[in-house]
């Protein structure tokens, strides 16, 4: 799956410029093991800030900026997407000028920054609007946040953005980096490194999710928001500290800039007519050096796909030096280039049927919250769960879904498919998508039923006499959706890449993540101010229980069906890669993914 992807990225080097010669082996006397606690220990750290943040941020933008449920819903979609693109330049910055190390310390100090900022802003009277007595807020009567206030929390999280920015896309690279690929003992420790990581990253959001979330909803925001502080400067400490430790690679360009060489290349030879006859005679008419570098990739072979693109890779009079090297990437690519250009553009429908699944995932942390609020949160007479940590049952749905599918399904399906997989990639892509809808369905009905009986009841407090729980079947089902498309994508993207573009997998994820936040945000503002007319309130009005939110799941759930009649369509005319005939090399996975149709 996503993880074997980098160490072919940032220890192979081969990606960055095919003509560069391989490291030299003493520029790779491995860290290993020992600078692991320093690695994983600012990551997790960072995660725990960032994400103890963000699990319970509605009710933190509701309850002290006292906003209502759709400016606080489009200003997390809007941080949200911003974050979420944010890597693609941390990952620029750091492949092609500074290296992981200083992108990963500038942007540890950044998140600190941004966690301090969100303590002060709790901490301190002036920096938040006053607070205000439950009727208050029942009748919309509380102070919403001055200029100065929005400010401070514009700027707090712009400070969590760049740390994130930087951290994400270069934290588990930097891991790899400190064992030698080349030998058995280090790639069982990058596998092993792996494990831990995501067994870490598991670990600090069902802390997040349950304990911060708990101080913040419980004890105090303060608190809350101090702990995670208080870590994060211990987790840059123990970064410095293992600065004797780590092995540092240097930079050597960014795989973003061989993607545009090839389509700057191809407008300026847009003019040139393509050689008749053009497989036959690759060799001559095109630019094909061999690859270098500390392994030795399959190459993808020219295709007829996107034939344009070939003109970049066409060689013109002056354009090679005379050891057989090209003057200028800018004008000449090569054939592996090109190809790997195509497979992102053949990529990209797939990628954006996964932007609507997203839209419905981004609503647990928003809407999922505010029906949370207003339901009965008690478990047994003392405890009340926090509406912030309700979306972790989505994520025990995965814990305990995916070994099952893992153990028990896919052996059972290998037998009737013949498919190592079970199912093909781009049906368990689908399926995903079927889940999305089915989920937003069932919470329309949940909020029916939690409206009705709210406004049955008409208690004080707005809250209906309904369990918590009623949440559990959307949020299973979404756990589902995650599990089967999310999941399914990454191992798609990882797999039809090129084992020089990786990377470009991993962050083509994190876009798509990024616009979906912007989708959403679109959409609640449309709704917003579309509904609502003749003396009605809009469908997502600041008072939930006059509200319609679930007419808004239903559209979601609308445009998720068009979304899946779309995907039918592109899924069915996708090719998976193939590589070169010659190369024998090719692994088992590949020849399997070659025989496979959808």
């Amino acid at each position: 799956m996503l993880p074997s992807s980098f160490p072919e990225n940032d220890d192979g080097k081969a990606h960055h410029h095919h003509n560069s010669p391989p490291p030299k082996p003493t520029q790779r006397k491995p860290g290993g093991w020992k600078s692991m606690p320093y690695v994983l220990g600012n990551e997790s750290f960072e995660r725990l800030a960032s994400v103890g943040l963000v699990a319970n941020f509605t009710v933190f933008l509701m309850t002290v900026f006292h906003m209502n449920q759709v400016s606080s819903s489009n200003l997390i979609n809007i941080w949200s997407g911003v974050t979420n693109f944010a890597p693609l330049i941390g990952a620029f910055i750091s492949d092609a000028y500074v290296g992981k190390f200083w992108v990963i310390a500038f942007s540890s100090f950044a998140t600190l920054m941004g966690m301090v900022t969100m303590t002060l802003i709790v901490a301190l009277p002036k920096l938040h609007p006053p607070s205000c007595s439950p009727q208050q807020a029942l009748l919309n009567q509380c102070s919403g946040p001055t200029n100065k206030q929005f400010g401070f929390l514009v700027l707090a999280l712009g400070f969590l953005t760049v740390g994130s920015g930087g951290i994400r896309p270069c934290s588990l690279p930097f891991g790899v980096d400190q064992f030698d690929p080349t030998t058995d003992e280090g790639r069982k420790g990058i596998n092993s490194f792996f494990n831990w990581y995501y067994t870490t990253f598991t670990v600090i959001i069902l802390i997040a999710l349950t304990l911060v979330v708990y101080i913040q909803d419980s004890v105090s925001w303060v608190w809350g928001f101090g702990i995670p502080t208080a870590l994060m400067v211990f987790s840059i400490v123990l970064f410095f500290v293992g600065t004797k430790v780590y092995i540092y690679v240097k930079p050597e360009g960014s795989i973003f800039s061989g993607i545009v060489q090839v389509l700057i290349a191809a407008y300026k030879k847009r003019n040139l007519k393509l050689p008749k006859g053009e497989k036959r005679l690759v060799r001559g008419n095109f630019y094909d050096p061999p690859m270098n570098g500390t392994y030795k990739f399959p190459k993808l072979p020219l295709t007829d796909k996107f034939r344009c693109l070939n003109k970049a890779a066409i060689v013109l009079d002056g354009e090679l030096n005379p050891d057989g090297s090209r003057v200028s990437s800018w004008n000449l690519s090569t054939i592996q280039q090109v190809e790997e250009v195509k497979c992102l553009i053949k990529v990209i429908p797939i990628l954006v049927s996964g932007i609507l699944c997203f839209t419905a995932i981004v609503q647990q942390g928003t809407f999922t919250v505010s029906q949370a609020l207003k339901m009965d949160r008690h478990l047994g007479p003392n405890f009340q769960i926090p509406a912030g940590s309700i979306g972790i049952i989505s994520m025990i749905t995965i814990g305990i879904w995916l070994p099952i599918y893992d153990r028990i399904l896919v052996p059972r399906l290998r037998k009737v498919t013949k498919i190592e997989s079970g199912i093909t990639l781009l049906q368990r892509i689908g399926i995903g998508i079927v889940f999305s809808i089915l989920s937003m369905i069932a919470a329309a009905l949940v909020e029916r039923m939690r409206r009705n009986s709210a406004t049955h009841h008409n208690r004080s407090d707005g809250v209906a006499p309904l369990s918590v729980m009623w949440l559990a079947p959307q949020l299973i089902l979404m756990g589902f959706a995650e599990a089967f498309n999310i999941l399914g994508q990454l191992e798609f993207y990882y797999k039809e890449f090129p084992d020089h573009m990786k990377s470009v997998a991993t962050a083509m994820f994190s876009v798509t993540a990024g616009v979906a936040n912007y989708v959403s945000s679109s959409l609640v503002t449309t709704v917003h101010n579309v509904t609502g007319k003749n003396g009605h309130p809009d469908w997502l009005t600041a008072d939930i229980n006059a509200a319609r939110v679930d007419y808004f799941y239903y559209v979601i759930a609308g445009l998720g069906v068009l979304n899946f009649v779309y995907y039918l369509i592109v899924a069915s005319r996708y090719q998976y890669k193939t590589k070169i005939e010659d190369i024998d090399e090719e692994s088992q996975f590949d020849v399997e993914l070659n025989s496979i149709k959808i």
